[in-house]
């Protein structure tokens, strides 16, 4: 009997895959959704203009999602925890985002095409 702690555990890539497609979109909505921020602040603070004072609140859901997003990919790719949480302060910084995405992504779909296929192993 072999003992389970001594070897890795693989990754479903069909999950990491739906995963990865569910981090990239919301990525990109929070990217956007922190620029309309940045112009709601500018226009209230900036301009006492209050035509976008409503969008605050959605985008701290949006976000909250996001974070969900990144840590279920995490979990599944099996990121260190400092990796996780630095790919979640990225949805913080306006334009970020979208650069993290892009290599987040790209590390993501290299490190599934070195994965062994849970076909091959079924």
């Amino acid at each position: 009997m072999s003992d389970p702690v001594a070897q890795p555990a693989r990754i479903d890539a069909d999950k990491a895959r739906k995963r990865l497609t569910f981090f990239k979109v919301m990525a990109f909505i929070v990217g956007i959704g922190l620029l309309v921020l940045c112009l709601e602040m500018v226009l209230h603070y900036g301009f006492d203009n209050g035509a976008l004072d409503w969008w605050p609140q959605p985008h701290g859901f949006i976000f909250i999602v996001y974070v969900l997003a990144t840590v279920l990919l995490g979990l599944e790719l099996r990121w260190p925890l400092g990796r996780t949480v630095l790919v979640v302060l990225a949805g913080c910084v306006p334009f970020l985002s979208f650069w993290v995405e892009r290599k987040v992504a790209g590390d993501a779909e290299a490190q599934l095409a070195a994965a062994p296929s849970q076909q091959a192993a079924r």
